[in-house]
């Protein structure tokens, strides 16, 4: 339960993501360049003793905070377990932390997600929900995009009797700039099978991670 994450080349095609880098990624000299041009570009010196090292510490970090391309979100839910002695409740995972860039301004969208599944046969260890929503959030995105995501994979891979997700987000392109309005969370919902279908399920997944009903 406790593996580590599928990682895959760059090079490859993400079914969960209709790039491929292999069509022109460039190299990390190239990307601390672009690095070096921005800091001109804000106005600062890029050669003064403060930033010399800025352009290699940017690129190293970005390879953390996007480190979900090199993940395959399939591929972690693969191995599941169907000695569960008859358990047919629902499966949920509770304030999911997380660490997301909005694709728009390229800043932080940091919040909490709540997964949970109606198991049809087999489960699969929890600690590769929390690593799916991790694959996910560590890309360039909206909020709405990686909750259909993240519920649509466990959909496909499980075969669950339904998915829920319910994501809430502080995006930092609306605190940090623009409007300037800190201490608001974004709620976004992918709701699959019976959690779509039937509105008590619903209403007690609601209920566990500690939500209104939104039903």
């Amino acid at each position: 339960m406790g593996s580590a994450p599928v990682l895959k080349s760059l090079a490859e095609p993400d079914p969960g993501h209709s790039h491929d880098a292999a069509a022109g990624r460039p190299t990390r000299v190239q990307a601390e360049a672009a690095v070096r041009t921005l800091l001109l570009w804000a106005g600062d010196d890029p050669d003064r003793e403060g930033l010399l090292g800025t352009p290699d510490r940017v690129v190293r970090s970005s390879g953390e905070f996007f480190a979900g391309y090199g993940v395959d979100p399939v591929g972690l839910l693969q191995r599941t377990f169907e000695e569960t002695d008859g358990y047919d409740e629902m499966v949920v995972l509770r304030n999911i932390r997380f660490e997301s860039y909005c694709e728009h301004h390229m800043v932080p969208i940091i919040g909490r997600a709540h997964v949970g599944y109606l198991p049809r046969h087999r489960v699969v260890g929890i600690s590769k929900l929390a690593r799916v929503v991790e694959a996910y959030a560590k890309r360039l995105q909206i909020q709405e995009k990686m909750s259909s995501r993240i519920a649509n994979t466990i959909e496909q891979v499980l075969q669950p009797l339904g998915v829920a997700v319910v994501i809430e987000g502080e995006h930092q392109c609306m605190s940090t700039r623009g409007v300037h309005k800190p201490g608001v969370s974004m709620v976004t919902s992918r709701m699959l099978g019976a959690f779509q279908a039937d509105p008590t399920t619903r209403r007690e997944f609601l209920a566990m991670i500690g939500g209104p009903d939104r039903g």
